[in-house]
């Protein structure tokens, strides 16, 4: 079957690139790309990085019919893992391949953007939002797990005029006829909501780090008391859980937490942790700098990151206790 491969223009892989190095837009292995004609779509594939899109095979061929009918739950299981178009590219679709497919504007960028979170975690940002993105065609998705959920509750919502879909707790999605309309859209939409930082007073932790770790350059959030208490008491999205683990522990702990929050003095970073672990704890410091001091912040809660972290609930909450 023909795969269209001439899609993945220069334009396309231009714009994923953009956003993949943008840490106010992506993190680490986070958000994904894709562009349809006819029976085909090209997406980002699991694990890999939009940054890499201009120099690195990150996309696979699927067929969307296919992934349509997952999506629409006819068939398979949602992972779209049989939709591939090349038997050569070993690469898996992403896990949001089905809302990818189902939507049917020609391009689709997902991103993590700080300035969508900073209102999608906050029930008073998100009626801050309704009226910044007023004359946009948006709607507002409940929180879901990534995935068929996810899609389940996009495809809920959606009119074929909807262009901009905030999704609580996780990001946005920009649809267009086209890269540059796409482009012009992200700019827009970060435009309307970007967020002054606060003034986060910071200074050297007062003792040396721990064995094994180092002091975080984003120390200042366990120097705040409304910081710290804010990454103490939840996680607000979902990558958060998968490189972070829940919130941020307050020990070291056989489970090996990668980051430490010491109320006072500041944020342990562990020796050797990942570049999406780092990008992760960066993103965190990002929203916090920028959320207004009036306010809310809404986590995902205990059995949505379990449902992430693929744990029974009572080994889970055994977990949770344990980290306290």
């Amino acid at each position: 079957m023909n795969t269209h491969s001439n899609l993945l223009s220069p334009e396309f892989r231009a714009l994923s690139a953009r956003l993949g190095q943008d840490p106010l837009q992506v993190q680490g292995p986070g958000g994904n790309t894709s562009i349809k004609s006819e029976n085909v779509m090209w997406i980002k594939a699991s694990g890999t990085e939009l940054a890499n899109a201009q120099t690195t095979d990150i996309f696979v061929a699927v067929d969307r019919a296919a992934a349509v009918a997952e999506a629409r739950e006819l068939a398979g299981d949602g992972s779209c893992k049989t939709t591939g178009l090349d038997p050569n590219i070993t690469l898996r679709p992403s896990i949001e391949t089905t809302f990818h497919a189902a939507l049917e504007w020609p391009v689709v960028a997902h991103t993590h953007s700080i300035a969508t979170l900073v209102h999608a975690i906050s029930p008073e940002g998100r009626t801050a939002l309704a009226d910044k993105l007023d004359g946009l065609p948006f709607v507002v998705v409940p929180y879901a797990k990534p995935g068929l959920p996810l899609t389940r509750e996009i495809l809920n919502r959606v009119t074929p005029q909807t262009q901009v879909i905030i999704l609580q707790n996780h990001g946005l999605i920009c649809c267009g006829s086209s890269v540059q309309a796409v482009d012009t859209l992200i700019r827009d939409v970060e435009a309307r909501l970007e967020m002054p930082t606060q003034d986060a007073a910071f200074s050297s932790p007062p003792s040396p780090a721990a064995d094994g770790f180092s002091w975080s350059e984003h120390s200042w959030l366990g120097q705040n008391a409304r910081a710290a208490d804010l990454a103490l008491s939840g996680t607000y999205y979902p990558d958060h859980v998968v490189f972070l683990g829940p919130a941020l522990a307050t020990r070291d702990s056989a489970a090996t937490p990668p980051a430490i929050l010491k109320r006072g003095e500041g944020v342990l970073l562990r020796d050797g942790a990942s570049i999406s672990q780092k990008a992760m704890l960066k993103c965190l410091s990002d929203i916090l700098l920028r959320l207004p001091e009036d306010w809310s912040v809404e986590p995902i809660g205990a059995e949505a990151e379990a449902e992430l972290l693929n744990w029974d609930a009572e080994k889970y909450r055994q977990a949770l206790a344990e980290r306290s």
